[in-house]
């Protein structure tokens, strides 16, 4: 018994390795001006005005924490290498 729940508790934690190393930052689609979110739409149309805002929080519709450059708040997973954090503008 002792010896399965050593095998599972392994497969998770390398599952968990390989997806994490891969996975993009969240994004969301943003006012520059102001902050707050827009429709997903806004980002996809050249005349949109909205610009992709990768990772931290959103709160009552408007974004902290994160960077509109997407390499700032690149995620690295275990034996990964990227940076995270950062507020760029």
């Amino acid at each position: 018994m002792r010896s399965s729940t050593v095998v599972l508790g392994s497969m998770g934690v390398l599952a968990l390795a390989l997806t994490s190393c891969g996975s993009e930052p969240d994004r969301r689609c943003v006012d520059r001006g102001s902050g707050t979110t827009l429709p997903e739409s806004s980002c996809r149309s050249s005349t949109g005005g909205g610009s992709y805002y990768y990772g931290g929080s959103s709160r009552d519709g408007k974004v902290s924490g994160g960077s509109y450059d997407k390499q700032a708040v690149d995620r690295g997973g275990f034996g990964c290498s990227g940076k995270s954090g950062g507020t760029g503008g």
